[in-house]
């Protein structure tokens, strides 16, 4: 299939590892130029220098905290700058702390709101000017499968992406006209090394393998097995194409078979 995105320009958020990383190769694989930025300087630039080896696309790297307002505007300003108008966004950051209710501070409801919410309205106010006026655009955001059935122990993480949610599908249906889709990709249970890192804690409380962890976990799935992020990096590629021009206002999991809901 071919897309219709080379030499598009694209923005990808939290992109030095895991989905955000393979929503890059993805789109640098359809000839797409893509910015990508992260808040551990060495882990994006070691990033960019793999990304540049692939056929494809021309990939930039600017190194920034998206809960940052000032970082924001630095990506969005580097990347018209070195690249030309953005025309594909890609929201994505790392999660927030895990915890319940009474474990968290007033402190980190704002860190998360910042981190999770508010990092996708700062970019979404930075590109739509510039899609609407070219009439044509594609935003997509990263969230969770969270937003369709509350995770215990990550209340932060189900409260802010719900509203990120809530924020694309509602834009969604005010830009149609315009020829800009947004949508929002939920992942499942994703072999990621934050998710590795959540096991490894249960791991060294159990005394065993964060792998031993995780296969058991994996056991319990439909497909028995965890999602790849590079299977959210083709849809989010699938969603920036000229083949998914009818596709918006959509939340579209890719868990294989995680959540039970019919909706």
């Amino acid at each position: 299939m071919q897309f219709g995105i080379k030499d598009k320009v694209a923005l990808i958020g939290g992109s030095s590892r895991g989905i955000g990383r393979c929503c890059a190769e993805a789109l640098l694989a359809e000839g797409a130029r893509v910015a990508i930025c992260a808040r551990g300087e060495d882990a994006l630039a070691e990033t960019a220098k793999t990304l540049r080896k692939h056929p494809g696309g021309e990939v930039i790297a600017v190194p920034a905290d998206l809960s940052r307002s000032e970082d924001i505007d630095k990506v969005l300003q580097e990347t018209r700058t070195r690249l030309g108008e953005i025309e594909i966004l890609v929201t994505n950051t790392g999660g927030p702390r895990p915890g319940r209710f009474t474990d968290l501070e007033e402190e980190q409801w704002d860190g998360a709101y910042d981190l999770l919410f508010k990092s996708a309205l700062r970019l979404i106010w930075g590109v739509l000017p510039g899609m609407r006026e070219r009439k044509w655009g594609r935003i997509i955001g990263i969230t969770s499968v969270s937003v369709k059935e509350p995770i215990d122990n990550l209340i932060l993480s189900n409260v802010f992406r719900s509203g990120v949610t809530a924020l694309f599908k509602t834009l969604a249906r005010e830009v149609a006209r315009d020829g800009i889709t947004v949508n929002t990709l939920l992942p499942g249970l994703t072999d990621t090394d934050r998710l590795r890192e959540v096991y490894g804690a249960q791991a060294t409380a159990k005394g065993v393998s964060t792998d031993q962890i995780m296969a058991k976990i994996a056991g319990t799935l439909p497909q028995r097995r965890m999602t790849r992020p590079e299977e959210l990096g083709q849809a989010a590629a699938f969603l920036a194409s000229e083949a998914a021009s009818g596709i918006t206002g959509s939340a579209l999991a890719i868990d294989g078979g995680q959540l039970r809901g019919l909706t």
